[in-house]
């Protein structure tokens, strides 16, 4: 089943251009730019057309692709005449099609309403006004296999060598060769053993071997502040998606309140029915 056709490249039979050529300023989506027999083909079919063609088409130059577009709406609507009756896979598809455009329209509008600066600002108001403040840490460590090798680490870090050198001596972690630095870090990013160690931390402190599932570790912490506060210009992608999905969400439930809604009872069909395709034949 073809679902169908885009530029065809033959001459269309028995089509009439419509009229002379139009100004910019003359044109709306309703001006007939060809007609098949009795059947007008207007600007607006020709627009949702190109909306539709895939994005290589985007690189042809405007006179090819309304040429190429009006050959393919009149070859189509040629094709189209010649079915006398709409097989049912097509009048059921058409129905889709509509209440899916006609939905996507309603869903655009519920949309657009939900989302304005000052809603956005009300949603970051609200989801920061009150928020604790997180500590962020910045860390370095060193990871050995043994407890004898973490504590050798430790004895040499206390003997006056700096923390990054002996990792980059003697730490098997990936981040040995940048002298186990780890960069910032909030709460719940590490495993629960590192964050206690962390945190037990003073910053310049260095902790005395601890076990993890990946080895023995010495940890530093270097530095630590307050999590920064994302900015309204960071979250507003975020917060615009929460407010548009909790709006249409709840537009959704006033219409189905609001109206009558029958579904299948439970049972009521066998599921395996939705692969029943012989039934659009």
């Amino acid at each position: 089943m073809l679902k169908h056709v885009t530029f065809l490249g033959a001459t269309a039979l028995c089509l009439t251009l419509a009229g002379a050529a139009f100004a910019q300023d003359d044109v709306t989506a309703d001006t007939v730019i060809a007609k098949v027999g009795d059947t007008e083909i207007t600007l607006g079919e020709l627009l949702i057309a190109r909306t539709q063609l895939p994005e290589q088409y985007a690189q042809f130059p405007e006179e090819m692709l309304f040429q190429g577009l009006v050959d393919q709406l009149i070859q189509q609507q040629l094709l189209a005449d010649t079915v006398t009756q709409a097989p049912a896979h097509v009048v059921y598809a058409l129905k889709n099609e509509e209440r899916t455009l006609l939905a996507g329209e309603a869903i655009t509008a519920v949309a657009e309403a939900a989302v304005t600066p000052e809603y956005v600002q009300a949603a970051y108001d609200e989801r920061f006004a009150n928020a604790e403040e997180l500590p962020e840490f910045h860390a370095a460590h060193l990871l050995v296999a043994t407890e004898e090798e973490a504590a050798a680490a430790k004895a040499r870090i206390d003997a006056g060598e700096e923390f990054a050198d002996v990792a980059r001596a003697v730490s098997t972690g990936p981040t040995g060769p940048n002298g186990g630095d780890l960069g910032w870090f909030g709460l719940g990013a590490m495993v629960p053993e590192f964050e206690a160690a962390i945190t037990a931390l003073e910053t310049g402190g260095v902790s005395d071997p601890f076990e993890t599932q990946f080895g023995w570790h010495l940890a530093t912490l270097l530095e630590e502040r307050v999590q920064p506060r994302p900015t309204l210009e960071e979250m507003t992608p975020q917060l615009t998606g929460e407010l548009q999905e909790a709006a249409i969400t709840a537009h959704l439930e006033e219409l189905a309140a609001a109206s009558e809604v029958t579904e299948p009872e439970e049972g009521q069909f066998d599921p395996s029915i939705i692969g029943r395709f012989d039934l659009l034949d």
